[in-house]
């Protein structure tokens, strides 16, 4: 049952990532705009521009065009860069692990903190607790994640000093990284000089995505749980003397976590592609500033490269996600 499931959400994840291509591809070519127009001076020759869409391939036909960037994707050769002159792959690859580390380390605050309220929001059922957990879930998602980079940049960058507001890691710092997994290495080396210095730098990008989605793994824990809470089972360790918080963690939270765990799966791709914005707004040398720099200069190999890796993490982790609620759910694993 699991495999079969497998198997077809791998290729319908094939399908996906292929009307991506097509779509993104034909997309920033109508679009207005010459990228090699943006390349050339003023003063330069009609022979010059015929040299350079030669070069890039654009005299070509869009389906000639498509073909030939198609069957490089698939020799793993994006193309190159027309703003940077380098190979799309690398720089992709370059920029895509400071990524992967702010949106973990997103996912991480808006778990721990939407767990955290939720259990205390079914703890305190009928209380003004649950009221300003309620209160505070509504204001966090009635503010988009930018403005909370704002807000977050005036209160701890202006006001009160205490984390930075722009790039990844100080420069002025010895960087003996060998991956540019720079916070996972810094703290497999013990070099926690380095770790603290890039927490400094990730923490206010990363709670600036993470607050409206502990908001809403918030609200949804907290009904699963009150809904789980009435059951048979948790009112037989209520009878055997269990604490509440006992109740709640040992026994109602395991069942309850089903449907948020899909929920974070389904937002955390939401999240990934809210990092554009924030990268931006902090500065953090992230795949999302890039992507804002490749649109800016009309670069349609670096673009297409950037939302293909987007379009890829997006499609794993669903497909992840979906394998890991089959081998939770005993429903599913059992046919």
């Amino acid at each position: 049952m699991i495999l079969q499931r497998f198997l077809v959400r791998l290729l319908t994840m094939l399908v996906t990532l292929l009307g991506v291509s097509v779509v993104v591809f034909v997309i920033i070519r109508v679009a207005p705009g010459n990228p090699i127009a943006m390349m050339l001076p003023p003063g330069a020759s009609q022979a010059d521009i015929d040299r350079l869409r030669a070069l890039y391939g654009l005299d070509k036909s869009l389906v000639e065009q498509y073909v030939i960037w198609l069957s490089g994707v698939l020799r793993g050769d994006f193309g190159t860069s027309i703003s940077l002159r380098q190979d799309v792959m690398s720089l992709v690859l370059g920029r895509l692990p400071a990524t992967l580390e702010l949106s973990f380390a997103a996912l991480l605050i808006a778990v721990s903190l939407g767990g955290t309220l939720a259990v205390l929001g079914a703890r305190a059922q009928g209380t003004g607790v649950e009221a300003g957990i309620d209160v505070a879930n509504g204001a966090a998602l009635s503010i988009p994640d930018f403005l909370w980079g704002l807000v977050l940049i005036l209160l701890f960058g202006v006001l009160a000093p205490i984390f930075h507001i722009s790039g990844r890691v100080s420069p002025q710092l010895d960087l003996p990284f060998a991956t540019q997994f720079y916070l996972f290495e810094s703290i497999f080396r013990l070099r926690f000089d380095l770790t603290k210095d890039l927490v400094s730098h990730m923490f206010m990008p990363a709670l600036a995505l993470a607050l409206p989605l502990a908001a809403i793994i918030s609200q949804l824990l907290k009904l699963s749980l009150k809904e789980v809470m009435t059951l048979d089972y948790v009112v037989l360790a209520r009878v055997k003397g269990f604490s509440e918080t006992q109740v709640i963690l040992r026994e109602a939270l395991r069942n309850a976590a089903l449907p948020t765990l899909t929920l974070i799966g389904v937002q955390f791709t939401f999240l990934i592609g809210g990092t554009v914005i924030v990268e931006r707004l902090f500065s953090y040398e992230g795949l999302g500033n890039m992507a804002i720099d490749a649109v800016i200069n009309r670069d349609l190999p670096l673009i297409q490269g950037i939302v293909l890796v987007f379009a890829l993490l997006f499609v794993l982790i669903n497909l992840a996600v979906d394998l890991m609620y089959a081998l939770l759910n005993p429903r599913l694993r059992h046919g």
